[in-house]
């Protein structure tokens, strides 16, 4: 009796995990906290000054991961590979709403960004059917990305936002409301930017593009604030003190004429000379700056084509197999692990990658491809319509494995069934072929009898 009020009271209240005992408590015995986890390297995040050049990569590496679907399924007993897939309250989650600010798309878009940027993203469930503390069974009604905060040996402080904060008086707060919580470590997913070495590690490829970018920020800043950066060469040596105070007062005067003209024009002496400095004489850093992007580019299986949409399928394959499938892998094995329960995994409840591999073919070969695949029954045709934008047919033989370019009987499943299919009923058949047989034996016996 008090397990079924316990459940009927947390389905009541709605329990979730952002109740008041799970806040920032100084009084819990978490362990030591720390800047970094003790089972991972480099995981605490780093601000950068000026991202703007490099957002270019990210977004276009976030936009990939987020093309990616996320999907519930069923697996066979003996392949691993999915045989239905599953429509729960999870599959929604990852594949239509995450919350209430944000798609799925959205939702994966930012947990790109903040892995890339931050080095680790946390996959938080925000609201869920039953306290999470309190039981691994539960649907997840919303959930976010967030970051790490502080790490404890069993739990780990979380920053994000919740948009259900009130204030003192109980009143919503407009805009919602950015907090660190904290969580047990099997209770959310920790995801790691398998990249962090070229992108986070303090001395990669990345940081030192990063630093370089923001030192010619600051160099064509300087250029463009107003500056002169001249010299005059003045018809007098200027060592001695008296000399040099005749300097200072000359170049206040030339200061004072710029300055006081409406249009900025000075005079100098026939026996001064103005020497120009407004550039380096050799500036290195657009060249360190172009090879360090490409070595980016390099080390994360980017090239120009791709960035700019005009890489080839075979490109494009490389790319996803050697970037974007290792990011996706780091995010799916990490929610497989914590938002599927043991017991699920055992009935063979898996989340899965899918990506449709049609979408990277040119229309010139997908002809080809479609003719293959078809002729050798690799697949019906109501499975390719819906991938060359086209709606299933209502024909019963397009649900059917078999080649169009054969004819029915020769091909496997022939004979009697395919007599049917052509359109003979084979019961019709066979009473025409006994009236047939009866015809012919009665012409005999009368061919006998006369």
């Amino acid at each position: 009796m008090g397990r079924v009020t316990r459940r009927l009271g947390e389905l009541l209240h709605g329990v979730n995990q952002f109740d008041q005992e799970r806040r920032v408590d100084a009084s819990w015995e978490h362990g030591l906290s720390m800047a970094r986890d003790s089972g991972a390297m480099n995981t605490a995040p780093r601000f950068y000054r000026d991202r703007s050049m490099i957002e270019s990569i990210y977004v276009r590496l976030a936009i990939d991961v987020a093309m990616v679907d996320f999907i519930h399924v069923k697996l066979d007993e003996d392949n691993d590979v999915p045989i239905e897939r599953i429509r729960s309250v999870l599959d929604q989650r990852l594949t239509v709403d995450a919350n209430v600010d944000q798609t799925a798309f959205q939702w994966k878009f930012d947990m790109a960004m903040t892995m890339f940027k931050n080095e680790v993203a946390v996959l938080a469930p925000i609201e869920t059917t039953y306290d999470i503390a309190q039981t691994d069974s539960f649907d997840i009604q919303s959930m976010r990305v967030g970051t790490v905060s502080s790490w404890y040996p069993r739990r780990v402080m979380v920053n994000l936002y919740d948009d259900r904060e009130v204030d003192s008086s109980g009143q919503p707060i407009n805009g919602g409301i950015r907090k660190d919580v904290l969580y047990e470590k099997r209770e959310v997913c920790i995801v790691q930017n398998p990249f962090s070495g070229v992108m986070n590690a303090p001395n990669s490829v990345m940081q030192r593009l990063i630093e370089t970018w923001a030192q010619q920020d600051a160099q064509n800043r300087e250029i463009a604030s107003g500056k002169l950066d001249m010299l005059i060469q003045l018809p007098y040596v200027t060592r001695g003190a008296k000399r040099q105070d005749m300097a200072q007062k000359r170049r206040q005067e030339l200061r004072d004429q710029l300055s006081e003209d409406e249009l900025g024009i000075g005079y100098i002496d026939a026996s001064e000379k103005v020497i120009q400095l407004n550039r380096p004489i050799n500036n290195q850093l657009p060249d360190q700056l172009d090879k360090l992007y490409q070595q980016a580019l390099d080390q994360l299986g980017l090239t120009p084509a791709i960035m700019n949409g005009s890489a080839s399928a075979d490109e494009l394959n490389a790319y996803y197999d050697r970037t974007i499938e290792p990011l996706c892998t780091a995010i799916q094995q990490e929610m497989k692990r914590k938002f599927l329960t043991q017991n699920a995994r055992t009935r063979r409840h898996s989340i899965e990658i899918y990506r449709d591999p049609l979408k990277l073919i040119p229309i010139g070969e997908l002809a080809e491809i479609t003719d293959k695949v078809l002729r050798n029954a690799a697949v019906t045709a109501n499975e390719l319509r819906p991938k060359i934008g086209y709606f299933p047919s209502k024909d019963p033989s397009a649900n059917k494995l078999m080649n169009p370019n054969m004819p029915v009987e020769d091909q496997v499943g022939g004979g009697v069934a395919a007599t049917a299919a052509a359109g003979g009923a084979p019961d019709e058949l066979d009473g025409e072929l006994d009236g047939l047989e009866a015809t012919l034996d009665e012409m005999i016996s009368e061919l006998g009898g006369g």
